[in-house]
């Protein structure tokens, strides 16, 4: 058979498009039209819009929004005023950020700057059947579910996601409700219950809260694959970006990242371990099958 060979204009196009996202990238406080970044790499501004997303799954413009709002996030970490983080990001306006950072932060420029400062947050911790798991709450509900190998190690990976919080270990009279919905997840895990519906507090991007979202409405013993989830949101090309959002659910279990699975039907990543992503398919799947045998109609 005759051997094929790669394009060597594509190759050069494809080096041009990625050399332009590093243009992006530093001047991303700046205006860049389509139109000037077409002509910077010798392309029409629709070739440029369709190679570069064929390159990035997004567009010239989506890619460039992304960077600024990762100027801006820097600039709020490194202590900076709000207003001067949002005209040095480029987005010349304070009701522009505001409109577009508590979408895409998950809260408000200033509650990221200061890393939930003045929010009190409690947690409780049990021994489950799938290892030691500890569950904590803001007034707006269950922000974090992860499991570990020792309450030390959880306290500290919640202090982390949430710096500046006023972190307070349940007591039953004081937070009654988190008592009861560590109770209920206990269950769950034990296999006796299904997943409690409980309310969530989710912070992140706008795309990780689109995926989270669609993940709760995956029914318990149903699996999909990234590429399904993405196509199933509206953005087919991010598959990787599905995946990385997975990875990022600081909500296990209520936010059920364990029902995705590689194309190839594999397990895939799970952040609290494959036997664990493996023992909770399995006791979803004899669960729903019970309940199914109890209730043939």
């Amino acid at each position: 058979m005759p051997k094929t060979h790669a394009d060597p204009d594509m190759n050069t196009r494809r080096e041009k498009i990625i050399e332009l996202a590093r243009t992006i990238e530093q001047r991303a406080d700046e205006t860049l039209p389509l139109a000037s970044l077409a002509k910077e790499v010798g392309l029409s501004p629709s070739r440029l819009q369709k190679l570069f997303k064929d390159t990035f799954g997004v567009s010239p413009k989506a890619y460039q929004d992304a960077a600024r709002l990762r100027q801006f996030k820097a600039s709020l970490k490194q202590g900076g005023g709000v207003t001067d983080a949002i005209f040095e990001s480029g987005y010349g306006s304070v009701s522009r950020v505001y409109g577009e950072g508590k979408r895409n932060l998950g809260m408000t420029p200033t509650a990221y700057r200061a890393g939930a400062e003045g929010e009190r947050i409690s947690y409780a911790h049990r021994k489950t059947s799938l290892g030691l798991v500890l569950m904590a709450a803001t007034d707006q509900g269950v922000c974090f579910v992860q499991f570990g190998d020792d309450r030390e190690q959880l306290v500290s990976a919640l202090q982390q996601e949430f710096p500046k919080a006023t972190l307070e270990a349940s007591l039953a009279q004081e937070a009654s409700e988190l008592d009861q919905w560590m109770t209920a997840l206990e269950r769950h895990i034990g296999g006796t219950a299904p997943s409690p519906d409980v309310p969530l507090d989710l912070r992140g991007t706008a795309f990780q809260v689109s995926v989270w979202r669609f993940l709760r409405t995956i029914p318990e013993g149903e699996v999909l694959s990234y590429s399904e989830v993405a196509e199933r949101i509206g953005k087919p090309k991010a598959i990787r970006a599905v995946g990385t959002a997975c990875g990022k659910n600081r909500i296990g279990l209520l936010v059920p990242c364990h029902r995705v699975l590689r194309g190839d039907g594999q397990l895939g990543g799970y952040r609290w371990g494959l036997e664990r992503k493996r023992q909770l398919l399995e006791q979803e799947r004899q669960r729903v099958a019970g309940t199914r045998m109890a209730d043939p109609a």
